[in-house]
């Protein structure tokens, strides 16, 4: 291969950028095997709330009391699912709150690992017994899981990475993510037949093992870049109020159009996975081909997610900052919605759910996450996960009801709405990025945080 190829060239760039950052390593194997080991556990979740199994997915008693009301719970899988993980999210977000507030970050990053841990290994005996109701209580935990563990990892990112390794470095470590992602189907296609469910639990609780190994490590680079910069210690309790996540929220303007652009982000997506399913059910009604058909997206949203990552996300970020990476993914939606307002067919449905998970996972979130890199450790840790977790969770929940309502009128209907969502969610990034440009540059935040240390 001609060493002044695109491909060395990029090669080279990436084994530059690990030679001089030692920690990169670390996030990359963190963030990989995060997302693998999460993946190996997403078709079970999918299966199970697509199962007509009732008794595997619901107690016995949430069935019988809808029974007796003369309902079907299986009609409504989807949405008593989406219900109840939104009034989880309510519930651990205090406990959350509490949990960063009064330990160091030493303390509640292994603890909050620890704890899906301790529950996988509980999830390998329930489903090791095939005991009922094990479906729902997997498919919330899940959940919890994909949206606090992740929040934890990209909070903690910004603790060990300034704002401008984040443009560097973001992009590489997403794509770490998106092989793992790969990795984790492929893992669960090979061996579920012959180990069984239950010993997938096994499988992903070796993955968080490692990440509690790499938290550890990459401690070490966080505690000195907070002392070069002289900015208060994540060695040291955070303090402040339970709730302060969401006062936040409510209170600054960056946080509420961040989280605005989140929630009609979830609002694009959950109209579309809503659709895509009734189309899949009148197009392909043999099992085998709709499993081929949604096999497919998968594997095509991995890699245009990696292909971006490997040759845009980095370039665009360090090139232009974060516009862009957040302009690009609401504009193509709100052109493949156009499109599937007029032609709601199988293949176009693909398309336009290919481009839009790729965008938010190569593009939009690593954007996103740089905002971080910028602000203070209570608007990372609490605000952040606040923001992914509910409401995220309040979209998801209010969107799914929505769709609901909106597909008694037709395909049709139901992506008109959803183009009306995509331009909330461009119009939402471009009033985030408005309130990003107000933000002092690293430099002043360094400054200021100097000048604070020393009177």
């Amino acid at each position: 291969m001609d060493p002044s190829s695109p491909a060395t060239t990029r090669f080279g760039r990436f084994r530059s950028a690990m030679s001089e950052s030692p920690p990169l390593l670390w996030a990359f194997v963190y963030f990989f095997c995060l997302l693998s080991g999460y993946y190996v556990l997403r078709p079970v979740r999918e299966a199970m709330g697509a199962s007509n199994d009732v008794q595997a997915v619901f107690p016995p008693s949430m069935i019988e009391f809808f029974a007796a009301r003369g309902m079907a719970l299986k009609d409504f899988t989807l949405q008593v699912l989406f219900t109840c993980t939104f009034i989880i999210m309510l519930l651990l977000q205090p406990a959350y709150g509490w949990l960063v507030s009064r330990y160091p970050r030493r303390v509640f990053l292994p603890a909050v690992y620890g704890f899906f841990i301790g529950t996988l290994l509980l999830f390998y005996v329930l489903f090791d017994s095939g005991m009922p109701g094990r479906g729902m209580a997997f498919f919330l935990w899940i959940a919890v899981f994909n949206l606090f563990a992740v929040a934890v990892f990209w909070s903690f990112m910004a603790d060990v990475f300034s704002n401008a390794e984040a443009r560097k470095y973001y992009g590489y470590i997403g794509a770490a993510g998106t092989v793992g992602a790969i990795l984790g189907p492929v893992l669960t296609r090979t061996f579920v037949e012959r180990i069984g469910i239950a010993n997938l639990m096994l499988v992903s609780a070796g993955f968080l093992m490692v990440c509690v190994f790499c938290q550890l490590r990459l401690r070490l680079w966080a505690v000195a870049r907070e002392q070069e910069r002289k900015a208060v210690s994540g060695e040291q309790p955070m303090g402040g109020e339970i709730l302060a996540g969401l006062k936040l929220i409510a209170r600054e303007p960056l946080l509420r159009w961040l989280a605005s652009l989140v929630v009609m982000g979830v609002g694009v997506g959950t109209l579309l996975y809503n659709e895509q399913a009734a189309i899949v059910r009148q197009y392909y009604t043999d099992p085998a081909a709709s499993t081929a058909y949604y096999a497919g997206i998968d594997m095509a949203v991995n890699v245009l997610t990696l292909l971006v990552q490997l040759l845009l996300t980095r370039w665009l970020l360090r090139s232009f900052g974060i516009g862009p990476a957040l302009l690009i993914p609401g504009c193509a939606i709100i052109l493949g919605y156009s499109i599937l307002t007029a032609s709601p067919l199988p293949l176009m449905v693909a398309i336009v759910q290919v481009v839009t998970r790729a965008s938010e996972f190569s593009l939009a979130k690593p954007a996103r996450e740089t905002i971080y890199t910028r602000v203070g450790r209570e608007w990372r840790y609490k605000a952040g996960a606040a923001i992914d977790t509910v409401i995220y969770r309040g979209g998801d929940l209010s969107f799914v009801w929505l769709h609901k309502f909106l597909s008694a009128f037709g395909s049709n209907v139901v992506f008109g709405a959803g183009l009306l969502v995509a331009s909330a969610m461009t119009f939402s990034a471009w009033r985030l990025l408005r309130e990003e440009s107000r933000l002092p540059s690293e430099r002043a935040t360094t400054d200021a945080s100097s000048a604070a240390t020393t009177t």
